[in-house]
Formats: C-alpha cells, structure tokens, sequence
C-alpha cells in the first residue's frame, strides 16, 4: 500500500444503458434493458431505473422481462456507441496521468501521483476525483462515472462500487479498514457464492469478521493460494502496481452462478453474453485472436478447459460464441456447472476474417454488434419472427408517438403510421452477401432514412420495421413505421453528443 491515496479507480455507471439513454432522448429516466432481446437472452446491463425492479446482469431476458414493467426497453448492444464513448473517457484520464491501466470497456485505475503535479492530500485527491467525475459527464454528454480513491487498487476498486450512481469515495490512508471490515466478504475479489457460503456456515459474513481468521484456518479451508489470497485482502494488504500500456496476452470473462446450472439453453445463452463482453474488450483494444477457450467448473470444483485455434484471428463476438458452443458441447454438463468463462488468445492487431464465412444466428442469439458488418460488404442478420405473422412480445418502450397508438398493441400500424414495437427471435439463416436494402433490424439500431433523417430502430417484425426519429440532441422525436426492405432506410454510425 502507498503512504498516500494516490490511486483512482474510475467506473462508468451501468455504461451501455447509459449510453443508450443519452443517445435516445425518449429513454431518459425510464428503465432500460441491454442484451439479448430474444427469448433466450442474457442481460448485459441494466439501468438504475431497470434495476429497482430487480433487473441485474447475467439474468435471462426472460426474467427481465417479468420484473420490469410495461414501457421498459430492451435493446441489443451497439458496441461502437460504447468504444467511441470508452475512447473519450480514456483520452480524459490520461490528461490526468500518464500512468493509466485500462481494465475493461468502462473503467480503469489512475496512478495520480505518476503525473507529479497534484495535490495528493485527502482535500486535494477528494477535489481532484470531483473534477474528473464533472468532466466524464460533460465529455460524454451526461454518462457519469463513479469513482474510489485509495493507497492501493483494493481500496480504490471497492471505493468506486460503494455510492454508485455517480457517486465518491476517498479512504484515508490508515483508514482502510475501517472501511472495508463493515463490509460484506462478497466485496472482496475471488470470494464468489461457493466461497461465500462456506464462510458464511462458520458465522462470517464480514470483510472484519474474515480478518479476524488465523491464517492456517483459511488455508486449511480453501488450500494455500486461495486462503493465503483472502487473508491479505481482508487486512487491506494490497500492493499490486499499475501496468499501463502493458501488452495482453489474452481476453476473458467468466461467470459464477448462483445455482449450479445443468440446461444447455442456458448455458449457451451464457457463453453468447460472455462472447459479447470479449469481443468488446478486444474491439476496445484494437486486437483480434485466433485462439477461443472455455473454462467450466463443475459443482465439485473440478474445472476442465477446451480451446479451438481459428485459421485467421478475430474480434467478432459471434465467432467467439459459435466456437464457445461447439467446444461446450464436446463437455458433460449434467452434474451441474457452477462456472463459466471465455477467453481468447494467440492476440493480433488486425482482423482478417474469411469473407465468405458464414455464421449460424440460430445458434448465437443476440450476441453480433447491431448495425455493424460481421465482414466486410456483409451486414448483420439478426434474424426474423419466430412464428411467421406473429410478433413475439413487446419490448420496447410501449407508449408509440405523439400520433397515437394503433387499435391493437402489439399489431404495426400501416407504413408511415406509428405502431407498438415489436421484437423478433434470430432465425437459422446464415449471414452471406446481400445487396444494399437491409430487410432485418435490431432494436435499438441506429439508423438513416433519406426523408426523416437519423433514428433507431424501436421495434421490428411482420416485415415492418418502427423507426423513431430522435437524437442525444433533440426532443424526443416521432414515431413511423416503413416496409422492413425499404430501400430509404439504412443502417447508421451512432449520433454524435457533442
């Protein structure tokens, strides 16, 4: 640990909802849902407003859905949005120091004292980290982070999480205990529900209660590595370095379940949200990988692994999920799978997939980047109704237009005419070369029409796709509903905040 609380820990709050709200003006305040928005999809964040009616990441969609109340939002990811909005925020912390390490799409640590100019007493840290949270806001146009500051990356990281949203924590250095031992043992790194639960059993429930425990105990419950690890971090014991610019080796993910998991649809459900978060990770960092493993850890902790090596690399999530699956599928998973995680390897700084390689959406759910061509020429597919002629539920905000809502909800008004959203289920169709006219779309898609300007999509099906015509800098704008084919409208790059 440092002598000073000289290390920040900044966290974007809820990022992809939050980016959707700003850029979709009617979304402001209301609960928002972003993932998979097929039946079978996965949660990837939840809005604050989503989140109170007990929306969470990693849930099924499904649940989602019957928590949430009529009018909430489901939208698939646009993860150019998101790049372009993690690019500003790490450009406007390295303004703030030289010594930045990025960890994922929506936060990173910052050394302040690296730079050698700032005030690193407890009034001057606290005014400093004020600044940079008023600065995200206004460079990003209103998404706003939350951020902890500590002597060590512990500290700073639990910080950040502690009065989310937009939210300031500084802990004096000597203080650290006393803010991390009233504490849930859930707070800390590697103490997931397994392990939880095991301290739980012998009456420990706090990070003070765990500190309390003689070193030999924990080893002798968790083995050496894992209970020696919660021993220091329970007592604050934290002095990992910052490693900026530092060269990965590889990108991964995982999940540890509540409840062992045994159902292959889920499962697969969870490789598809955690293909979705690699492939972000690797598109934030400009890479590819040739290399796409899988890690499951039955209920008995043994873990096995199973990797498959691609001929040319990739950052497309929806090739990292479809090799994910069929790797899942060489693995028994009857006993029940208690975790689940996806890496990727074997690192490239340029993608050169297979032109003509095709993709099954079947089998990958919601997973692709909305608006943005698996390959060059080629467009996304997301797929088509699940029953022809029949939309499958709303799921987007269900109060239409200014002009009204049609006599039927559910039913698409006549083109040009505003009508209640509608979402579809992927189909089993591959991806292959189309011409120009795009006939599927994404809720939550940014588009452009030759007449009304710039969208998004706010619902599609039954061969008509609902467009409302706003911005992050309009008022919330109208409803029309076109021809799913046509040929005036387009995909879009996302609108600019600024």
């Amino acid at each position: 640990m440092r002598r000073e609380a000289s290390i920040a820990h900044v966290d974007l709050d809820a990022m992809f909802a939050a980016v959707e709200q700003r850029d979709k003006v009617s979304l402001r305040g209301r609960p928002v849902i972003v993932g998979g928005v097929a039946g079978r999809g996965v949660v990837a964040t939840a809005s604050y407003e989503a989140r109170r009616f007990g929306a969470r990441s990693a849930m099924p969609t499904a649940e989602a859905r019957r928590r949430c109340p009529s009018g909430t939002a489901f939208l698939a990811p646009r993860f150019a949005a998101y790049r372009k909005t993690s690019e500003v925020v790490m450009a406007l912390l390295a303004e703030v120091s030289p010594l930045i390490e990025q960890v994922s799409i929506d936060e990173a640590y910052v050394d302040l004292a690296a730079a050698g100019r700032h005030d690193l007493s407890l009034p001057g840290v606290t005014a400093l980290a004020d600044e940079i949270r008023a600065a995200i806001a206004a460079a990003t146009g209103g998404v706003t982070a939350s951020v902890g500051v500590g002597t060590s990356k512990l500290v700073a990281k639990i910080g950040s999480d502690l009065h989310k949203p937009d939210g300031l924590t500084v802990a004096p250095p000597g203080g650290e205990q006393a803010l991390l031992h009233p504490l849930p043992v859930t707070r800390l790194p590697g103490v997931g529900p397994a392990t939880a639960e095991r301290l739980r059993r012998s009456g420990l429930h706090t990070i003070g209660d765990l500190a309390r425990v003689p070193l030999p105990d924990l080893i002798d419950w968790f083995g050496r590595a894992h209970g020696a690890g919660l021993h220091r971090l329970a007592r604050a014991d934290d002095d990992r370095p910052i490693v900026g610019e530092r060269e990965a080796k590889s990108v991964s993910a995982e999940e540890t379940f509540d409840v062992d998991l045994t159902d292959r649809v889920r499962l697969n459900a969870e490789l598809d949200l955690l293909a979705t978060r690699v492939g972000g990770r690797l598109r934030a960092g400009g890479l590819s990988a040739r290399t796409i493993t899988i890690k499951v850890r039955h209920y008995d902790f043994t873990t096995i692994t199973r990797a498959a090596t691609r001929a040319q690399p990739t950052d497309d999530p929806r090739q990292v999920a479809q090799a994910a699956r069929r790797l899942l599928a060489e693995v028994d998973t009857s006993a029940g799978v208690r975790l689940l995680g996806v890496g990727v390897t074997t690192l490239a700084g340029f993608v050169q997939d297979d032109l003509f390689a095709t993709i099954t959406d079947s089998e990958l759910g919601q997973s692709a980047e909305p608006g943005k061509p698996s390959h060059p020429g080629k467009p996304s597919h997301p797929g088509k109704p699940s029953h022809p002629g029949k939309p499958s539920h709303p799921g987007e905000p269900s109060q239409p237009t200014e002009r009204g809502r049609p006599s039927h909800p559910g039913q698409p008004a006549e083109p040009g005419q505003p009508g209640e959203p509608v979402e579809f289920q992927p189909a089993s169709t591959s991806v292959a070369l189309r011409p120009a006219v795009v006939s599927d779309w994404r809720p939550g898609q940014d588009v452009r029409h030759h007449d009304h300007g710039p969208g998004w999509v706010w619902g599609s099906g039954r061969g008509r796709v609902t467009v409302r015509f706003e911005g992050p800098t309009t008022p919330p704008g109208p409803v029309r509903t076109f021809p799913s084919d046509d040929p005036a409208l387009q995909p879009a790059d996302p609108p600019e905040w600024r």
